[in-house]
């Protein structure tokens, strides 16, 4: 409970103070060091097309991001952030999951945080909600 207050106090300060929230600042956050395709992004957020594809949009309506056809493969969609998106993502508060790659962590804290969250999720009866991502086994804490 504590958690989920946290998450929708962040919300509420940066839909006051910037106008985007804690997921739009967490995109910002994956593609402020350069340009991504579409499925690389929906790959690292484990987000759902429709739901990726709303998110982007008001990005792009609030001009913080910028989508393109690939030169490469036209079927591909690249997203970049604008500078007002790289100016925003420095102005709002490092917190929730976009400090995780704005701070220097030890991977064994990261593991341990990975851990509790993974055994909080099977605790609370989440599992069936957030299945684990395809890839390889997590790490053994």
């Amino acid at each position: 409970a504590r958690l989920d207050r946290a998450r929708a106090g962040l919300n509420r300060h940066l839909q006051r103070r910037h106008g985007v929230t804690s997921t739009q600042l967490e995109i910002l956050g994956v593609i402020a060091d350069g340009p991504v395709t579409l499925a690389e992004l929906r790959e690292r957020l484990a987000m759902h097309p429709a739901t990726l594809g709303q998110l982007i949009d008001r990005l792009e309506r609030l001009d913080l991001v910028e989508r393109r056809p690939s030169l490469y493969d036209l079927r591909k969609r690249i997203v970049e952030a604008t500078e007002a998106g790289r100016a925003l993502l420095l102005a709002a508060p490092a917190a929730g999951p976009t400090r995780l790659g704005q701070v220097a962590l030890e991977p064994e804290r990261l593991r341990r945080l990975a851990a509790a969250l993974d055994d909080a999720v099977g605790l609370l009866g989440l599992e069936p909600y957030a299945p684990r991502p395809a890839g390889p086994p997590a790490a053994s804490p």
